[in-house]
């Protein structure tokens, strides 16, 4: 389930222009120049040694890695947004649109920073788990994997490679935020990670303000088959697309609580037990534009007060829209924050 349907730098700026301002408005020629380059990166080394904890133990890193490796989702994008072309990530088994294996947020930062054709990083199928053979041939310095669904023995192999970066606590549970953060801190750009958080987090609430239906409505997030409606997959509050939609301001329906069937990330429950979820404002789920109508029609899902009032936000299966918001980043929120917005303030309009 999870590989079919996955899962400020403002303030810096302005830091840097109060600084200019003040040399500008003052004539002591002592005034403290901006920051540098060269003094970022000096900054950058003196966070090291690190030693990070993760489920499975810690993972030192001894010096600032020049060769960064990733797996899993959007782990890359981490290293990508600030600044570093990894030697190798994992090609894109869900929402690639074009067959290149980089989803298209990842694709336009890596080609700003010229790593695109014959100096793209390498990538590694995990269609069947783990390449640890191919993650071993690109040599890296450093594994990053905080947000994954590692068991400990993978954890292992990778850390006989180099040191790897796991999920802190739960496997698939890692939100965009803490994401960027660990696998920041294992790169030393733990502060530019702090920055990025903070710019998007701006612009979640600028775009919020435009949208106001949204706020405070309950939710469940879910994954209906049309070829087996006898059951209903739902994504709990541990995993990171839900922990998403709680930014908005919205709230996991209590009643999801209250399903034994669901562990971890998520589980199923029965198409019979789907009214227990009255409590829930919006539904969302996977499809296209014919699943809104199918649910309504069913004789079990459709008796879901979100589902019978047309409260539900649709996103489109297996395309990159969906990815950006299955598995967020701090690079894929700010390419589908609109859109997704748009959707659920649509969807929340329709709440009864």
């Amino acid at each position: 389930m999870r590989t079919a349907l996955r899962p400020a730098r403002l303030a810096a700026l302005a830091a840097v222009a109060a600084l200019a301002l003040a040399a500008c408005s003052s004539g002591d020629d002592d005034a403290t120049p901006a920051a540098t380059s060269s003094d970022t990166a000096s900054a950058a080394a003196d966070a090291f040694p690190v030693t990070l904890k993760n489920t499975f133990g810690e993972t030192t890193i001894d010096k600032q890695p020049e060769r960064v490796a990733s797996i899993a989702w959007g782990n890359q994008d981490v290293a990508i947004a600030l600044g570093i072309v990894p030697v190798g990530f994992a090609k894109a088994n869900y929402g690639d649109d074009n067959g290149d294996g980089v989803l298209p947020w990842a694709y336009d930062a890596l080609q700003k920073l010229g790593a695109t054709g014959d100096k793209a990083p390498q990538l590694f199928d995990e269609t069947d788990g783990t390449d640890f053979e191919a993650v071993n041939d690109t040599n890296p310095d450093v594994i990053l994997a905080a947000q994954s669904g590692i068991t400990k023995e993978d954890w292992t192999t990778l850390s006989a490679i180099a040191p790897t970066v796991s999920f802190p606590t739960v496997a698939w549970g890692t939100n965009w935020r803490d994401m960027a953060l660990v696998d920041g801190e294992a790169i030393g750009k733990k502060a530019e990670a702090q920055a990025k958080i903070d710019e998007i987090e701006k612009q979640i609430t600028s775009a919020l303000a435009t949208r106001p239906d949204i706020a405070g409505k309950t939710f469940v997030y879910t994954a209906a088959d049309k070829a087996d409606k006898s059951k209903l997959w739902i994504y709990t509050g541990v995993d990171a697309r839900v922990q998403y939609v709680e930014d908005f301001g919205m709230k996991v329906a209590p009643s999801v609580a209250g399903f034994s069937e669901l562990t971890g990330f998520g589980g199923y429950i029965s198409s019979e037990n789907a009214d227990k979820l009255s409590d829930a404002d919006i539904l969302v789920t996977y499809g296209d534009d014919t699943t809104l109508a199918w649910l309504q029609k069913d004789p079990l899902l459709g008796k879901i007060p979100a589902v019978k009032n047309g409260a539900v936000v649709v996103v489109p299966d297996n395309t990159p829209f969906a990815a950006s918001t299955s598995g967020p980043t701090i690079l894929s929120v700010p390419w589908g924050l609109d859109k997704y917005l748009d959707l659920f303030e649509a969807a929340a309009k329709n709440v009864k």
